[in-house]
């Protein structure tokens, strides 16, 4: 059973420990073995320290891909409890990662079992597609160039950046993207074997919604029930 939590912000990028921990107890071990990929914040040494630091309990491993030091990613990635995937750009992300064949390796995770998480970028990546500010900052593009783990699209930030909510209408009303789900940040959506399952929330006023067109060039935006973490 695949399962992936897709974050629209939060996590230890945002100070926010609820989602991670919700996240590490779908492992149900003491003393996880999580994987960090920070390829989408460039190998960014702080965010590296800072997860170091937000799971101190956990047996913790980080693939870099920019000075990469890791022989077989494959094996690397299936021997974790979970893989988590930072923010940052999502283009560039999905690029790096075919060119070292992470996007495989990743596959091959899921199908072992490894719960694969993340925010922004680090959920977008999971879907079909996605919107994404990585073409050009305060800007809303769709990306239909997932890895297909999840079906459909995902948009994060959908209440923190004032481009993402008139994109996504615009854009699945259209057909241009996919429809799928939107989450704001502090809001996640749990995917079990490519479909979301549920909706969880680290903050009472987070949400998360499905996003479908509505025949006439507009949307449905229907908001997802929430459990309410802590």
């Amino acid at each position: 059973m695949g399962h992936i939590v897709a974050m629209g912000g939060g996590g230890f990028q945002m100070d926010d420990p609820l989602l991670d921990a919700e996240v590490l107890r779908l492992v149900g071990k003491d003393r996880p073995r999580i994987c960090l990929i920070p390829t989408a914040s460039g190998d960014a040494p702080d965010v590296v320290d800072r997860f170091h630091v937000a799971f101190a309990g956990c047996d913790t491993a980080v693939l870099r891909l920019f000075d990469r030091e890791v022989e077989d990613i494959e094996r690397f990635l299936v021997d974790r409890d979970v893989v988590y995937v930072t923010g940052g750009n999502t283009v560039n992300l999905l690029a790096v990662w075919r060119a070292h064949g992470v996007d495989a390796a990743l596959r091959a995770a899921s199908e072992a079992g490894v719960v694969l998480a993340g925010m922004s970028a680090g959920a977008n990546c999971w879907f079909e597609g996605s919107t994404t500010d990585s073409y050009l900052l305060g800007r809303a593009d769709a990306l239909p160039d997932g890895l297909g783990l999840a079906a459909g699209s995902f948009t994060p930030h959908y209440d923190g950046e004032a481009a993402r909510r008139p994109a996504v209408r615009r854009l699945v009303g259209s057909g241009a993207l996919q429809p799928g789900y939107a989450c704001d940040d502090f809001a996640a959506v749990h995917v079990v074997d490519g479909q979301a399952r549920e909706a969880w929330a680290s903050r009472a006023d987070a949400r998360a919604y499905r996003v479908e067109p509505d025949g006439r060039g507009g949307v449905i935006e229907t908001p997802l029930e929430t459990r309410e973490l802590g």
